[in-house]
């Protein structure tokens, strides 16, 4: 039976108990839910005069489409219709998808082609440039005439200038001094494997028992201070540099002046004596000058080179493994690599023209090959001599770096700054362990290894010596020498051979021996 309101057979079939006429009941809802009534004979009707009838499922009939033939054909063809269109975007896609594919492979192709073309320039390059740096002279023509090497007898003029605007070109470090300082380095490299703590290093328990033995002032009363200290290990000779702008070179077993070196118009900021020869003495200077001292028969000490390659203060000197060459390091931002026996300047490195950064400290690796600076901006750089390029950047300090040493054994970097020290390892390029400065207003200013690579010193407001160990274990201070801040900071300290005392500048003019306390009325040696 049809509902009497739609027509069509019920889906959920109700009975009015009044009329008896059959309705779908979401239908007949509505409607009284609207009206009140029965929509058929119009009488009052409600839910409650409303029966549900029982029947079995229902099948709807088919469609009118699919009641015949031509209908059911005519589905087909519109499903048929439906696939071929989406079966054609599919293949458009996949040639749109094949056409990008080829155009990639073109293109790396291609690209491949060019750089192995420009792989092969670059090595005939390479190829021509080795060639002409064998046949290209080791100094570079001036004008008329070809300047050649001085030999170790010749020296110009004493107190000549040598610089960027004097007459004696820069020829660049040459191929031959690369393999020098190669073969250097392998030698050195072979002896560190093979190396052992001297028997007659100074063990630590000699070091716990170091006090102040001896005092010596050795700069003028009007501009007192010691900044720079250095030591001859193979005699007890002792360099130092001043505010009063000398540098004085001292006998620590007669405990006399040996000489003083006079000519900076300003403050020597760093001095070295060449370990091979300790009548040759370099001094850096705030007046942007750096002198090459050689001591005389009669024990005085002649200029024999004024260099003038830097534009602001020198703050640097260190020596080369080889004792022929030395690098300067200088506010200017630049460092310059010489000849010890000539005074000239092979190369000038400068890395970057910003005027905030200026070098501050430098020291040569061991090995000879690794350079080491430190900057007014608190970054430590190291520079690989050979091509003079920057292969490491260490950051983490707070203000200027104001000293580095390298250990023996050419694994650790220590590094001074306002914060205090920090050590790296070279081989991980890392700091593993840092030491705070005593005094928050006092930098530490100084950092050095003794030659065996046992001990460790720093100078600050006081002077504190730590046993090396490695990486992973304690660096234990095992002295602490008394506080100088009440008669002016320690700028510089150094180990004596093997370790027997440590000579120590500061800002009161006095040269500090630090050793064995006298014993029955005689002082250790």
């Amino acid at each position: 039976m049809n509902c009497s309101i739609s027509g069509e057979v019920p889906e959920e079939p109700v009975v009015s108990k009044k009329s008896g006429l059959l309705f779908e009941k979401r239908l007949i809802e509505r409607h009284i839910s609207d009206f009140g009534k029965c929509p058929i004979t119009s009488e009052p009707l409600t839910m409650d005069d409303i029966v549900s009838v029982k029947a079995g499922k229902i099948v709807k009939p088919r469609p009118v489409q699919a009641a015949s033939i031509p209908g059911m054909i005519g589905m087909f063809q519109n499903e048929w219709d439906s696939l071929m269109l989406s079966n054609f975007a599919l293949e458009q896609q996949l040639h749109t998808a094949r056409q990008e594919l080829s155009h990639a492979l073109y293109q790396h192709d291609a690209a491949c082609r060019v750089i192995a073309r420009l792989k092969k320039e670059r090595d005939e390059a390479r190829s021509l440039l080795a060639q002409a740096e064998r046949q290209m002279p080791s100094y570079v023509d001036t004008g008329n005439a070809v300047h050649a090497p001085l030999s170790n007898g010749k020296r110009v003029a004493d107190g000549e200038e040598l610089g960027s605007g004097g007459k004696k070109p820069r020829p660049g470090i040459s191929t031959d001094i690369i393999a020098e300082l190669t073969d250097c380095n392998a030698v050195l490299s072979q002896q560190r494997k093979k190396r052992t703590i001297p028997p007659t290093l100074a063990p630590i328990e000699d070091l716990e028992r170091y006090t102040q033995i001896s005092s010596y002032p050795l700069t003028k009363t009007n501009k007192p201070g010691i900044l720079c200290v250095d030591v001859y290990h193979s005699k007890d000779i002792i360099a130092t540099g001043g505010i009063d702008t000398n540098a004085v070179v001292f006998d620590r077993a007669s405990e006399q002046i040996v000489s003083t070196l006079s000519g900076h118009s300003k403050k020597v900021t760093s001095i070295k004596i060449v370990q091979q020869d300790e009548s040759l003495v370099i001094t850096g200077s705030a007046d942007k000058t750096v002198r090459l001292w050689q001591g005389l028969d009669d024990g005085t000490y002649d200029c024999r080179h004024v260099l003038k390659d830097h534009t602001a203060e020198v703050q640097a000197v260190t020596v080369h493994a080889t004792n022929k060459y030395f690098v300067t390091a200088s506010l200017d931002n630049s460092w310059c690599f010489y000849d010890i026996a000539s005074g000239r300047c092979f190369s000038q490195q400068v890395t970057d023209s910003s005027p905030s950064e200026g070098y501050t400290s430098a020291a040569f690796h061991p090995d000879g090959l690794i350079l080491g600076t430190g900057t007014t901006d608190a970054i430590v750089k190291i520079w690989d001599v050979k091509s003079q390029a920057n292969v490491a950047k260490f950051d983490g300090h707070t203000g200027p770096v104001t000293a580095m040493s390298f250990s023996e054994n050419g694994y650790f970097l220590a590094t001074a700054a306002h914060d205090g020290v920090k050590l790296w390892d070279l081989r991980k390029l890392k700091n593993f362990r840092s030491f705070s400065s005593p005094d928050p207003d006092t930098p530490t200013n100084s950092v050095d290894f003794d030659h065996s690579g046992s001990y460790l010193a720093v100078a600050s407001s006081d002077i504190r010596v730590y046993q090396v160990a490695s990486v992973k274990s304690e660096w234990n201070c095992i002295k602490t020498l008394p506080d100088l801040s009440g008669t002016g900071k320690a700028t510089s300290a150094k180990f004596g051979p093997d370790a027997k005392y440590i000579a120590v500048g500061s800002m009161d003019r006095n040269l500090r021996i630090f050793g064995l306390p006298a014993e029955n009325g005689m002082p250790e040696s």
